[in-house]
């Protein structure tokens, strides 16, 4: 389904609620939290979305299933409405420059450069200090796949700057907000979602620039 297709207001709220299984009322209360933003017609009408209806569906699966806090889902929708517009300026970004490139798709991407944020340099005692955990806390997170520290040729753990970033992040909506580790899942797997997504668009724009000043300058 084409994105502006997924963006159309069409639905109702009456009709909306009945897709999602939830009383018209949890929608206007998601609203006034900013979890959803339904379109409004000449009429000042709320009109629900095809991806206005998967975000409800999927604050459902996170409230009802997993048993996240609202604070922990306003943390998921903001990440998801942040991964949404991505989609939607790379989308924009292609489409205006796709005939420039057509020749070239089967050429690689360049590989993005090195990020110093990424180097692996501290040791678990140490990572545990700077962001005041338990080294045994470190350790179930990676189990839980929250955080993925390097390896040393040794096997030694060692985290960058980003993983501290990271574990800063967890010990903030577990210890601030209260949400719980099923949430936390949600909400770091979205946040690694989304720098991918980030260094894949600018790897990509990168490599639509260069095409294009080659063929400026040939």
């Amino acid at each position: 389904m084409p994105a502006d297709t997924k963006n159309k207001p069409v639905y109702v709220i009456s009709v909306a609620a009945e897709l999602v299984a939830m009383h018209p009322q949890t929608l206007r209360l998601y609203e006034r939290k900013g979890l959803i933003k339904p379109g409004r017609n000449g009429g000042k009408t709320r009109l629900y979305s095809e991806r206005d209806i998967k975000h409800l569906r999927e604050i459902r699966r996170l409230t009802q299933e997993l048993g996240v806090n609202l604070a922990g889902v306003e943390e998921v929708m903001r990440l998801q409405h942040e991964l949404d517009d991505l989609q939607g300026e790379f989308e924009a970004e292609i489409k205006r420059i796709e005939g420039e490139i057509r020749s070239q798709q089967r050429s690689k991407a360049l590989p993005a450069p090195d990020d110093p944020k990424d180097r692996p340099v501290y040791v678990i005692s140490i990572a545990a200090e700077l962001v005041d955990m338990h080294p045994q806390t470190l350790r179930l997170y990676e189990r839980k796949e929250l955080i993925r520290p390097g390896r040393s040729s040794g096997k030694t753990r060692l985290y960058s700057e980003r993983d501290i970033e990271h574990l800063r992040e967890i010990r903030r909506l577990t210890q601030e907000l209260g949400v719980n580790l099923a949430g936390v899942e949600e909400i770091m797997r979205l946040r690694q979602e989304l720098e991918g997504a980030h260094a894949r668009m600018e790897g990509n724009v990168r490599r639509i620039q260069q095409d294009i000043t080659k063929r400026m300058t040939q």
